[in-house]
């Protein structure tokens, strides 16, 4: 298993951000991922996770799931493979 890195920043629209963090949340727990560490950044703006994904496709497909992501309060991401 390979680890990647998700950095994202958030959207300014505080509804849509509200709406879906719960969903976030509970969505990346219940994964059952070999691997995951999480946070936000201190001032809020986004925040960082690291997990564990087979290939580069199966991680943009675990994102590419996340409700903050479809809900689109996320403005801006790097998804980066982490040699750790």
């Amino acid at each position: 298993m390979k680890k990647y890195v998700l950095i994202y920043f958030l959207a300014e629209n505080i509804d849509t951000i509200r709406k879906s963090l719960g969903q976030h949340i509970h969505y990346w727990k219940n994964l059952e991922l070999d691997y995951y560490a999480n946070g936000p950044f201190a001032d809020k703006t986004g925040g960082l996770i690291i997990f564990s994904a087979d290939r580069l496709e199966h991680a943009g497909k675990i994102i590419a799931d996340d409700p903050l992501l479809k809900a689109k309060a996320v403005k801006q991401y790097w998804l980066k493979e982490w040699v750790s």
